[in-house]
């Protein structure tokens, strides 16, 4: 079934491989970027584009009220200092973008009636424990100095995109990617996942996984269970745009 997709952070390195994917398998897709230059490069992937920010809640409303999506998908990220050298700095931004930008994405989808929202986690925030990690392990809670701002930010973001009924939420739990515009070429990390083969994780969780449902998204590896991603979503972790036409849905 062809939707209408709304793609908070389009621009960004998972979102260029995702609005591709998502027009090729006949979505309507309108992405969100902060600059004009973000635009114009949805525009060439084939998304409408819109300019806004998330922390701007009252804009980001309008924007998705405008444009009614049955599915969103969250893409954002607040890694903008990362480039420049600012670790801390980014630490701190992306988890006010999981804790505050999820909270007003959440209420603009509320607003809307939209049907489902998908949102970017990651897996490696952990705690203590066997290996491999499954999705229902708990959570470092425990973490101290910036690991522990991480996973509060994740928290936030789970815990709004899971319990804001009647809305859908799917969290994808993301390895640490690599691949174009990841910085990353090769595999890095203790569960890595390419981004083409992450944006078509995204794109199999609009039909496929239940209403709550969380999902380690990695290569096959040591640290985390990748089982119920293959079961559930039917996720190709070997998948890339590269490919000459998209594996049946």
């Amino acid at each position: 079934m062809n939707h209408k997709v709304f793609v908070a952070g389009a621009s960004g390195a998972i979102g260029q491989r995702l609005v591709p994917l998502l027009c090729s398998a006949g979505h309507k897709v309108v992405g969100t970027t902060r600059t004009e230059q973000g635009a114009e490069t949805l525009r060439a992937l084939g998304s409408e584009a819109v300019i806004v920010d998330v922390f701007d809640a009252e804009a980001l409303s309008r924007a998705v009220l405008a444009v009614q999506p049955k599915i969103i998908i969250h893409q954002l990220t607040g890694l903008s200092a990362w480039e420049a050298g600012c670790i801390e700095e980014a630490i701190t931004e992306n988890a006010r973008v999981r804790t505050e930008g999820t909270r007003n994405l959440v209420k603009a989808a509320l607003a809307a009636a939209t049907r489902r929202l998908i949102a970017q986690s990651i897996a490696w925030v952990y705690a203590s424990g066997a290996l491999p990690h499954k999705e229902t392990d708990p959570l470092d809670v425990e973490a101290q100095g910036t690991t522990a701002v991480t996973v509060s930010g994740v928290m936030a973001l789970e815990n709004a995109v899971l319990n804001s009924p009647p809305l859908e939420g799917v969290v994808l739990r993301y390895g640490q990617f690599y691949g174009p515009g990841t910085g990353h070429e090769s595999p890095a990390g203790t569960s890595p996942i390419h981004v083409d083969a992450a944006a078509y994780a995204a794109l199999l969780a609009i039909d496929h996984g239940a209403l709550g449902s969380v999902f380690n998204i990695a290569e096959p590896n040591e640290f985390v269970a990748t089982e119920k991603a293959r079961g559930e979503l039917g996720r190709h972790a070997d998948f890339r745009l590269s490919m000459e036409k998209l594996p049946d849905l």
